[in-house]
């Protein structure tokens, strides 16, 4: 594992236990440059692991309690009038940190949705007119309960398109839950976290994560991957362009966190599996049969030649 990646992820592991796949998917998404929603039952770590992340880098770091009444200001900002100077002034919203955290993003109003996922697409955000640049890196992790579905406004297929990843930490298992009992009745289970990353070291390992190669037989597989879920009877919509380019870059990201300069079918594989399964729109059939676009994905790699 490459080395600043291994120091990011023991970093992170101290405050979250037994989930270093879920970490690693996270670091994956940070030095590609894209998004994560995460969505859960409460009370598994979800804030605690953006926390983590964002404590490990010194990045800046805010959470939007998304409710019904949060408005589109709330999230990008407002100008506040001056009297004494006779002008406005632009006050940022929460969205001008490096890694925003919108806790319950689907019981906002799809308008106040569209505003953060806008910032999300562009990297900048307007306020009266007045164009403002989000600072670098920019990475939006948003938590979803699949629970408590009453008076929420899920998001339509064309919005989880912006997110690069959706995860799910799951429950841990009985070592995990019995270490992470142990480290918090000691005080070993840490509630902060000292940076181990700047700013600068996180957009460096993305420039070399993008200079990563992959060779043309290896985009040709990707491409035939992504056309794959475009012919398949399950699928009433499959993999956009975006979620193609989504799944290069993810590619290059795995083979660096290996310490590899170079991709091999394996990483292309292992990409597909985490941009793709929530960008696909499942037909009627499939959603009463309760196929999942894992499933999907997971037989498309197995009938898709490797190169």
């Amino acid at each position: 594992m490459n080395e600043n990646v291994r120091k990011l992820k023991n970093s992170m592991e101290l405050r979250i236990v037994g989930k270093g796949d879920v970490i690693d998917k996270l670091i994956i998404a940070l030095l590609s440059g894209g998004h994560v929603l995460i969505e859960d039952v409460p009370g598994v770590g979800k804030t605690s692991l953006a926390r983590a992340l964002a404590d490990s880098v010194s990045l800046s770091f805010a959470r939007i309690q998304c409710t019904p009444d949060t408005t589109p200001s709330d999230i990008t900002g407002f100008s506040v009038y001056r009297p004494a100077e006779g002008i406005f002034q632009v006050m940022p919203g929460p969205i001008a940190n490096n890694i925003v955290l919108a806790d319950e993003l689907n019981r906002t109003s799809p308008r106040t949705q569209s505003a953060l996922l806008e910032v999300m697409e562009e990297h900048k955000v307007t306020i009266d007119g007045k164009d403002m640049a989000v600072p670098e890196p920019f990475m939006v992790i948003g938590t979803q309960n699949p629970v408590e579905m009453a008076g929420t406004y899920p998001l339509p297929e064309s919005q989880l398109d912006r997110f690069m990843m959706k995860l799910s930490i799951g429950y841990p298992d009985t070592k995990a839950s019995e270490d992470m009992a142990r480290r918090f009745l000691t005080g070993e289970l840490h509630d902060e976290t000292h940076p181990v990353l700047t700013a600068e070291d996180i957009m460096e390992m993305r420039q070399e994560a993008a200079g990563v190669s992959i060779h043309e037989n290896l985009r040709a597989y990707a491409v035939k991957i992504a056309e794959a879920t475009r012919e398949r009877a399950e699928i009433a919509c499959g993999a956009s362009p975006r979620s193609l380019l989504a799944l290069l870059r993810c590619a290059q990201a795995v083979a660096y966190i290996d310490d590899r300069n170079y991709c091999v079918p394996e990483d292309i594989a292992q990409a597909a599996a985490m941009t793709l399964p929530h960008r696909l729109v499942l037909s009627t059939g499939a959603k009463l049969s309760r196929v999942t676009g894992e499933d999907i994905v997971s037989k498309i790699l197995g009938q898709v030649t490797v190169p």
